[in-house]
């Protein structure tokens, strides 16, 4: 008996317009699964580059942004706010030319000598120390941190001693041990602006950076245009 060939049908869109299709799909699901709901404009456009970057609309119902945590972004990048990561996989998701053009740039500490040494005799780990390390620089400072609940822990007993003033926290990890409990400590923190994937997901996707830096004018735009392009993950 001779066997149904299935038909597969792929949609035909130009490479330059990829992009635009994938965000006009995650536009229409996110209407479907969320009838009626609505988004505060300037953090639409991060939760869809969420989306974007994982295939995973949970996220809609996951971010957490404080008050105004969007616009200090902005204005923190502006000012040449220097991004610290918690992973070289993350700084190397991030645009360098861009941030060079705001007088900024993006640091990770993870692998420096000094750092395993401090965390060898303080008993904790290179995350934790990498944030110690991260407010000896004197400068402001946007964290992005999808890897180690530890760098949260730590980010949260400096601004507590008063040692950190973080322009923005984004949290992000994943996993089991003091992940949630790292996220709810960032959460109860009243005076720093914070972007937080509540629980304990994250990215689905090994190797992509939720939050890749890219072109950003200094001059003014809306901001729902300027956020997809600060932080743009590569999935398409």
């Amino acid at each position: 008996m001779r066997r149904m060939e299935r038909r597969i049908q792929l949609e035909q869109v130009l490479p330059e317009k990829i992009e635009d299709r994938s965000f006009e799909i995650i536009s229409e699901e996110l209407m479907e699964r969320f009838p009626g709901r609505t988004f505060r404009p300037e953090e639409e456009p991060v939760i869809k580059r969420v989306i974007h970057t994982t295939a995973d609309f949970d996220y809609a119902d996951n971010l957490v942004f404080s008050e105004g945590a969007v616009k200090k972004a902005l204005e923190a990048l502006r000012e040449g706010a220097v991004i610290v990561t918690d992973t070289n996989m993350g700084r190397a998701g991030i645009n360098k030319r861009s941030l060079e053009r705001l007088g900024s740039e993006v640091l990770c500490f993870m692998a420096d000598e000094d750092v395993a040494e401090t965390a060898k005799q303080q008993g904790t780990t290179r995350a934790a120390a990498s944030m110690d390390k991260a407010a000896s620089l004197g400068r402001d400072c946007i964290f992005a941190v999808g890897n180690a609940p530890t760098a949260l822990v730590r980010l949260y007993e400096l601004i507590r001693e008063g040692r950190l003033a973080p322009r923005l926290i984004i949290g992000v990890p994943v996993g089991f041990v003091n992940v949630v409990s790292s996220k709810e400590l960032i959460l109860s923190l009243q005076d720093t602006p914070y972007i937080v994937a509540r629980g304990r997901k994250r990215r689905k996707q090994r190797g992509s950076c939720h939050l890749q830096c890219a072109d950003l004018p200094a001059c003014e735009r809306a901001v729902e245009r300027q956020l997809p392009q600060i932080f743009k993950g590569k999935r398409t």
